[in-house]
């Protein structure tokens, strides 16, 4: 699991089934101050997220096919929750 932004939509005129009544979002993994960046990757929503939102997101395929319930779904990254707030003790 990680946390990261959403940053954006995607949109599609067509879409594999199993994506079926699914958002795609762009998520932009969140970082320690100092750490480098991730790069952006897709995730099927599975809570009403929007853009600007911090989102939970399991990145493990076979955890992300238990969540949709879906054994066969071609799937790796879906956001499970969305985080209110985020409070880090950094230890120096």
């Amino acid at each position: 699991m990680i946390l990261g932004k959403v940053t954006g939509t995607v949109v599609t005129t067509i879409s594999h089934a199993h994506y079926k009544h699914r958002r795609l979002l762009v998520v932009q993994p969140l970082t320690l101050p100092g750490d480098k960046p991730d790069g952006d990757f897709l995730a099927l929503d599975n809570t009403q997220a929007g853009i600007g939102d911090t989102v939970l997101v399991n990145r493990e395929g076979n955890a992300a096919r238990q969540v949709l319930n879906n054994p066969d779904g071609c799937v790796i990254s879906v956001i499970v929750g969305i985080v209110d707030s985020v409070h880090l003790d950094v230890l120096e």
